[in-house]
């Protein structure tokens, strides 16, 4: 059960580690059935509705949410989960404070059926503090506290998405730490580069951001950070959702790096997002929050080191396989600089994170390893 789904690329990275766990457990020989909305942005995607669709060997159910799509609220998703839901071994729920979790979780204790949530970053006490505090807060209190109590298992990416969640003091079953997969053949992209990255990379010398332009990315810390990189420049891509462009824009004249940052406010895919990972000099995430990081990965996977803050989650992948740099917001330009200053230690870096993430996270292990969570739930539940 996941709230949006392919083709709502819109929604970022969770569209994409949800189906990566879908497709590889499909692959491994376990039916997999997704629940989902049409919903995309203001729109709707152009799928079936209320029938399944084979993607990659999933079976994906559409359904239409017509009012209250804030919350994706969706009678005839509904219906058929009364219909359904019992038939499942385990229902795994990938979001919280949305009305699909309420739906599915309720059902899933009704029917005896042991589920899982994974919270994808959302259950972040200072992101609530900043953002719909009063709601979230009611929220918890009237529905998602026992969503979550009530759960057979909590998954989370990274060990920082686990003590977040701690502070809450939900008391809950049983917790695991599951990071997301990489899809390697990204790494193999070849093809047609757009015009506006080839210009973009066309000067050389570049740190990238790559990601939804969301101020939880950071993108305040990595600006006010360049006017002590010298040499370098600072590519920005991603699609703008929220507004956040003129914000950015702002930064950039406050702290005078207009001519030394470029812009591509748009959604990067295919061979443009393998073009702009291949010629970054590094890679650069100093988020506020980051439940774990998709693009920290993407960027190992293309050899290119990486620099993040401790607040995302993949900062202990970027340790165990020292492919770059952990630091803090006050230390973010100097930690910049220092790795910039000796591009053999970056090209041993790069090097190091493509072997790590070769080593430890095909999206085929990772699956392998949450299917065997799901076959302890489904052994405790048959005990």
């Amino acid at each position: 059960m996941v709230p949006t789904y392919l083709p709502a690329i819109r929604y970022g990275g969770p569209i994409y580690s949800v189906h990566g766990l879908c497709k590889s457990l499909a692959s491994a020989g376990h039916d997999v059935t997704v629940f989902t909305t049409s919903v995309d942005g203001e729109g709707d995607s152009d799928v079936p509705l209320a029938t399944p669709v084979l993607l990659d060997g999933v079976k994906v159910c559409y359904f239409p949410s017509r009012l209250g799509r804030r919350l994706y609220w969706s009678p005839p998703m509904w219906r058929a989960l009364q219909a359904s839901v019992a038939s499942y071994d385990v229902v795994h729920l990938h979001s919280v404070f949305l009305w699909p979790t309420w739906a599915a979780a309720r059902l899933a204790h009704r029917f005896r059926v042991p589920y899982v949530i994974s919270p994808r970053g959302m259950l972040v006490k200072d992101l609530i503090r900043r953002k719909s505090r009063a709601i979230k807060t009611a929220w918890i209190c009237l529905i998602e506290k026992q969503n979550i109590e009530r759960s057979a298992l909590m998954h989370f990416t990274a060990g920082v998405e686990s003590r977040e969640f701690a502070l809450f003091g939900f008391r809950v079953a049983r917790e695991c730490i599951v990071p997301n997969g990489v899809d390697f053949s990204d790494a193999d992209t070849v093809g047609e580069v757009a015009g506006d990255v080839r210009q973009a990379i066309a000067p050389g010398a570049y740190i990238l951001f790559l990601g939804r332009l969301n101020w939880k990315k950071g993108l305040d810390r990595l600006i006010a950070a360049m006017p002590s990189v010298e040499g370098y420049r600072l590519v920005i891509a991603g699609n703008d959702e929220e507004g956040y462009l003129d914000t950015i824009r702002s930064l950039l004249l406050e702290h005078g790096v207009t001519e030394k940052v470029t812009l591509l406010p748009r959604y990067v895919s295919g061979a443009d997002k393998a073009a702009l990972y291949r010629g970054a000099s590094l890679f650069a995430l100093p988020s506020y929050s980051e439940n774990f990081g998709n693009t920290v990965t993407e960027a190992m996977a293309f050899g290119c080191p990486a620099v993040v803050t401790s607040e995302v989650g993949a900062a202990e992948l970027v340790q165990s396989a020292d492919c770059g740099a952990v630091t803090t917001e006050s230390q973010l330009a100097a930690t910049l600089a220092s790795l910039l200053r000796d591009p053999q230690t970056l090209r041993e870096k790069g090097l190091a994170g493509k072997a790590w993430v070769e080593g430890h996270l095909s999206w085929a292990s990772v699956a392998q390893a949450m299917a065997g969570q799901y076959a302890r739930l489904v052994e405790g539940e048959n005990a």
